[in-house]
C-alpha cells in the first residue's frame, strides 16, 4: 500500500493542495491501481508479439475520392444573416 507520504510528494510534484481525507482517499485508490497493474504483470505475455496499436486495422477511413458540393445556397438556407452568399457574422475584436 502506498504510504501518506508518497501521495503527499505526487501531491506536490502535480502542484496540488490536498485535505487530509483526499490524502487519504488518493492514497486508497492509488494502492488499488497499483495492484491492478501488479495482476497484469503477472499475466504471460512471452509469446505474444509487440504491437504499435491494439487493433490489427491499417486504414478504415473511407477513399477520399472527389464529388459534387451543394450549391451555396443550399448551405445558406438556413443562416440567419448572409451577403453575396457568404455568413454574415458581427466583428470579433481581440482584447476586449
Amino acid at each position: 500500500m502506498i504510504d501518506r507520504e508518497t501521495v503527499r510528494n505526487v501531491a506536490d510534484l502535480a502542484k496540488l493542495n490536498l485535505s487530509e481525507e483526499e490524502i487519504t482517499l488518493y492514497q486508497e485508490q492509488l494502492s488499488a491501481i497499483l495492484g491492478h497493474i501488479q495482476i497484469l504483470q503477472e499475466a504471460d505475455v512471452s509469446n505474444v508479439p509487440p504491437t504499435a496499436h491494439a487493433s490489427r486495422l491499417t486504414n478504415i477511413m473511407r477513399a477520399d475520392s472527389p464529388r459534387p458540393s451543394y450549391q451555396p445556397e443550399e448551405l445558406l438556407a438556413n443562416a440567419p444573416d448572409q451577403d453575396d452568399n457568404f455568413l454574415k457574422v458581427n466583428a470579433v475584436l481581440e482584447g476586449e
